[in-house]
């Protein structure tokens, strides 16, 4: 099940700094974080009594609650906002709600204390955006008509007016929140509970605007929203609405669970963002405090290695557009907002990046944020750039390709069949190495019945290669004698193919990652991964595979730097099964039973 769409409007003033912003951070702090379990969802499902859930108020004390130190991390981060929440389902406030029945910090918790202010009140201070996550369903007040999984207090057509008390009682909450902050953002949360009328969602609109007439609301208020909400996984194809962000956590938990130290390292975040820069989509993070108000430790090593990066490479961050997503490019890229700069994001270091299919004269090329000048040729719709290995970053490097105006690309087809005439005419082997990468992609084999799996060539046509390529093209002989068509766009960055059963994937890796090589929306189970022509077994790591949702994880693969091949490696991805891949856009998750 999905969260509605958002609806398709227009670009207007009040989404600018949202679509420029493309970095926020998401904090999930509540009474759950003292025993450490799932937020609202642990007592929901039965998996603890209410009653005991209710219990953690008690340790809720936040302490060594520090807001500046808070809000001074996340604007350090490069986030340009924050959204925090002041209620999640199980209807504690962390302000104090003078609504009827209310459960608060200030008056129920050991903190004694409105806890939301001050951080807000910060985090105004710095000159972010505000942003403040409401949950519309609250299980624990007596006027909601769900209390658990398996028990309800009353049916609404029964008993209309004690729902109409409840409606009355979050929009009292609302107006709140909306007078004592002016928020610039509302992030509601668990609208498929009951319909739009139901809600009011009209009139909650109108109550919001009444405070901020530019306020802008996600997708989760139905038919009112300004952008999509994806959620833990990251979109393979491009979402189709104008605005939208990816909620993400750091681990595999929103709120603080001690014992999930499943955590993605620095690197696969920063490569998350620019995931969805590519796609013109915002990266919403999450971290989530102990009760006490303090952060663990690898949370901050996140958001301070998100600020090294996206400080360094502001320009290729802030204000960008997606980039392009038809095929034309492997590698992620971005436009710059006048469309006169297209950025794109290296995550392997190479000596040298090609661009084909470019008609429009180059004006500079750069590496964003080294002061390194470029060497490169533009001639015949071929961009050659020499790139010096100083000028790699850790973690993703930036090429910066700058024109006078936007640049155009050639129509139809980006990938023309490769062939034997061209490859022996080619001087580099590391060049042709690529291009049979490009082709083999496309389904464009030149090897076919050419060429044995064990590296023997059945004709003489190839004896004119140079050794170097003809080593290279035997080594990779289990691949190149039979290649077929690789994956659409999206799940690699970078060519791949397919064995003709479909059982066995192969990703071509250029040059020297940087991280692990990430492979998206694969919903096979791995039997095994090697490296090519010399049978290296490589382990893997899923990330964001939740038992409760249909989405597939993330496969990370690490390849020992030792191992790689100067001119092109190449992974063989063994399958359970014929290759089966996730396309569906992502949405809200409705459930985590």
């Amino acid at each position: 099940m999905f969260a509605l769409k958002a609806q398709q409007q227009p670009q207007d003033d009040k989404m600018t700094w949202f679509a420029d912003a493309k970095l926020g951070v998401f904090i999930h702090w509540g009474i759950y974080a003292v025993d450490g379990i799932s937020e609202s969802w642990a007592f929901f499902n039965n998996y603890v009594s209410h009653e005991r859930y209710l219990r953690q108020l008690d340790g809720f004390t936040a302490k060594k609650y520090k807001p500046k130190e808070w809000a001074d991390l996340i604007q350090a981060s490069g986030a340009k906002y924050a959204v925090i929440t002041s209620k999640h389902h199980d209807g504690v406030a962390l302000w104090d709600s003078q609504a009827p029945e209310a459960l608060t910090t200030k008056k129920h918790a050991a903190a004694k204390s409105d806890v939301l202010s001050p951080f807000i009140d910060r985090l105004k201070q710095t000159g972010l955006k505000t942003g403040i996550y409401f949950s519309l369903p609250d299980w624990s007040h007596p006027y909601y008509d769900v209390h658990t999984r398996t028990r309800r207090r009353y049916d609404i057509a029964a008993d209309p007016k004690r729902w109409d008390s409840y409606v009355q009682y979050y929009q009292q909450q609302l107006d709140e929140l909306s007078k004592a902050y002016r928020p610039d953002l509302l992030w509601f949360d668990g609208n498929w509970e009951h319909s739009s009328a139901q809600w009011d969602a009209a009139g909650t609109l109108q109550l919001l605007r009444r405070y901020n007439p530019q306020i802008i609301i996600n997708s989760r208020l139905d038919h009112h929203g300004d952008y999509e909400t994806p959620e833990q996984g990251i979109p393979i194809v491009k979402p189709e609405g104008a605005h939208w962000e990816l909620c993400y956590t750091m681990n595999d938990s929103w709120g603080y669970q001690p014992f999930d130290r499943h955590y993605k390292t620095p690197n696969m975040i920063v490569r998350t963002l620019i995931d969805c820069m590519a796609m013109g989509g915002n990266l919403l993070l999450d971290i989530g405090p102990k009760a006490d108000g303090t952060l663990p430790e690898e949370q901050v090593a996140i958001l301070r290695e998100l600020g090294r990066w996206t400080k360094k490479h502001a320009e290729a961050v802030y204000g960008t557009r997606a980039g392009l997503n038809d095929g034309r490019l492997r590698e992620k890229s971005t436009f710059s907002k006048d469309g006169k700069t297209l950025y794109i994001y290296l995550d392997s270091q190479r000596a040298k990046y090609r661009l084909h299919n470019l008609l429009t004269p180059v004006k500079n090329v750069r590496i964003v944020g080294q002061p390194t000048k470029l060497v490169y040729s533009f001639n015949e719709q071929l961009l050659d750039v020499n790139l010096p290995a100083n000028a790699f970053d850790a973690v993703a490097s930036v090429l910066a390709i700058d024109f006078d105006t936007a640049p155009q690309f050639t129509q139809g087809k980006t990938s023309t069949a490769y062939s034997l005439v061209d490859m022996l005419a080619e001087p580099s082997a590391q060049h042709a190495a690529e291009h049979i990468a490009v082709s083999s992609d496309a389904g464009d084999n030149i090897f076919a019945g050419k060429l044995t799996e064990d590296g023997v060539f059945l004709t003489s046509e190839y004896d004119a290669a140079n050794a170097a390529l003809k080593q290279w093209i035997s080594k990779h002989a289990e691949v190149l004698h039979d290649a077929h068509a690789g994956m659409p766009q999206g799940h690699y960055a970078g060519y791949s193919a397919l064995s003709k059963d479909r059982k066995t994937l192969y990703l071509f890796v250029a040059g020297q990652p940087t991280g692990p090589i990430a492979l998206k929306g694969l919903k096979n189970s791995i039997a095994r991964i090697f490296i090519v022509g010399e049978g290296s077994m490589l382990g893997h790591q899923v990330f964001n595979k939740f038992y409760w949702s249909a989405i597939p994880g993330i496969v990370y693969i690490d390849i020992p730097k030792e191992r790689l091949d100067k001119k092109m490696t190449v992974l063989s991805v063994l399958l359970d099964k014929p290759i089966d891949l996730y396309r569906v856009e992502v949405g809200a998750i409705e459930s985590n039973l």
